[in-house]
């Protein structure tokens, strides 16, 4: 069994992941950076902390739990804002994907983790 970011090598797949994380992070960060002028604090503060999730998802560092985060954080801003709720259900879908794909070779959690491999033996060997 092979851990996700090293299971795509050097390959497409792990570019497509970069690319992914790239236009995740830019969108959350892009986002927070159009709300700091006019807004109030309660409608601010979720989108600090998911523009700093956006941080954590460029450099690929705790890339599955970010982005459950960013899910989560969207899905309350999605919910309890009276806008159109569809980029931050967007945002959130992306941020599962990530989540689930994992970060990819080009991150800093392949570099952190490494291959990692389990092998199991038959009894008796």
């Amino acid at each position: 069994m092979y851990r996700v970011s090293s299971k795509f090598g050097d390959h497409l797949p792990s570019h497509g992941l970069l690319l992914l994380r790239v236009i995740l992070a830019t969108a959350l960060i892009a986002r927070c950076v159009q709300l700091v002028n006019g807004s109030s604090l309660h409608i601010f503060t979720p989108h600090v902390i998911a523009a700093g999730a956006g941080l954590f998802l460029l450099f690929g560092l705790w890339t599955s739990v970010v982005g459950a985060i960013v899910a989560i954080i969207e899905l309350f801003i999605a919910f309890s804002h009276n806008h159109d709720p569809w980029l931050a259900v967007l945002l959130a879908a992306l941020g599962v994907a990530v989540a689930l794909l994992g970060p990819g070779t080009r991150s800093l959690d392949a570099r952190r983790s490494g291959w990692k491999r389990i092998e199991i033996r038959p009894p008796g060997n």
